[in-house]
């Protein structure tokens, strides 16, 4: 397992800086606070414009370098990443289509460039659709804009989003769904000051409440449907957004992994006469296959990154590939967090322990788009499974 980047020129994150996100990381958990000074301090570094093109003042980072960058980020903490990782994959798909030559998404590059933060507006009660449905009603405003009036949950980074990427049921074309984005000081937007979970707790996700609150044309991403094109940016965006967020989870998996580790190293054993309980060969059993396991989502991940790197297109074969590297990242690090756990003892049930917060983050993995129902019921379609998909 690799928690490293190697240097890019123009970007990097400090160790003083990484090593300030994991000392505060408890203190955050803890109070439910927002990680405010992990913001500041990575904003400052460039890290929320790290993929905007250098031609447009950017780093100019690809998915493949950022994911390095994210997965250290994770491992000190993970609601840090996971919520910085919900602008990100907004900027990425547009640096993407920006380098394929689509000049409509160069706006967004530049608001980035010039501080604006990116969150995603998408989580709905009572739809089980993800995008391709909404309880959120658009409704058409005659010059090419909508307004959206909806409830949206889990809207990541609530205290400091400037722009909300969100969707909804075009009002007078049911089958439509339109995505655009509407600003944070819209009148029709009140943010809810509501996140309190057990997990992923400063990732301050408060609800989003919307009332005819506008996107002008000019902001209007796609409107997507059946007989209708799809959007190769939202498609970009699905991309990111999925690489990331397995980094994340791989991150956190590799931190309790190292936290058992440490525990069985330092700890003495009655039954081998003091020895290291390292060296029970039950113990080693249960690390092994942690091992395994990390090194499985690693390669998973990683070669998703890298080969969407080189050829940001999507088809059918890699939207396979994503959604089975996202489930394989999020319940993997699940199954390592419990063999970690074994290994760790009793007094891991403490609050205030590292892996005890992990334990508590791992379980919101399965609650991220595309959740393991999705995910089952589309890779295991015929249409999925048709051999003309897979590229092996």
């Amino acid at each position: 397992m690799t928690i490293t980047a190697p240097p890019r020129a123009g970007f990097t994150l400090d160790e003083g800086l990484l090593a300030r996100i994991e000392e505060r990381a408890e203190a955050a958990d803890r109070a439910g606070a927002f990680f405010t000074e992990d913001f500041e301090e990575l904003r400052d570094a460039g890290y929320y414009r790290a993929p905007v093109p250098v031609e447009l003042g950017g780093p100019g980072l690809s998915l493949a370098e950022l994911a390095r960058w994210h997965r250290r980020i994770a491992y000190r903490s993970t609601a840090t990443a996971l919520a910085s990782g919900m602008h990100l994959f907004w900027v990425g798909a547009a640096a993407d289509r920006y380098r394929a030559g689509d000049e409509s998404v160069a706006w967004i590059l530049e608001a980035v460039r010039d501080g604006a933060i990116i969150a995603a507006g998408h989580s709905e009660s009572g739809n089980d659709l993800g995008l391709g449905g909404s309880t959120t009603d658009a409704e058409p405003d005659g010059a090419g804009g909508y307004r959206f009036t909806g409830h949206k949950h889990f809207t990541s980074l609530s205290p400091v989003w400037t722009l909300l990427g969100v969707h909804g049921r075009d009002t007078s074309d049911p089958e439509a769904i339109v995505h655009g984005f509407i600003r944070r000081d819209d009148p029709g937007v009140v943010v809810k000051d509501n996140w309190d979970t057990f997990a992923l707790r400063a990732t301050r996700s408060d609800d989003t409440v919307l009332d005819g609150a506008h996107s002008p044309a000019e902001k209007i991403l796609a409107v997507v449907g059946p007989g209708r094109p799809g959007s190769d940016y939202l498609g970009s965006v699905g991309a990111w957004a999925l690489v990331l967020t397995s980094n994340v989870y791989l991150a956190l998996g590799q931190r309790a992994l190292d936290i058992a580790v440490a525990s069985a190293a330092g700890r003495a054993s009655a039954k081998l006469g003091g020895e290291p309980r390292l060296a029970d060969p039950f113990i080693q059993a249960v690390l092994a296959d942690a091992v395994i396991e990390l090194d499985g989502i690693e390669a998973h991940v990683d070669a998703a990154a890298a080969r969407w790197t080189d050829n940001p297109v999507g088809d059918a074969a890699w939207g396979r590939r994503l959604q089975s590297a996202k489930f394989h990242a999020t319940t993997g690090a699940k199954r390592v967090v419990d063999l970690s756990l074994q290994v760790v003892g009793g007094r891991a049930l403490h609050h205030g322990s590292v892996i005890e917060r992990l334990y508590r983050d791992v379980a919101a993995g399965q609650f991220h788009n595309p959740t393991p129902d999705t995910v089952r019921r589309t890779l295991g379609s015929p249409e999925a499974l048709d051999r003309a998909n897979f590229d092996r």
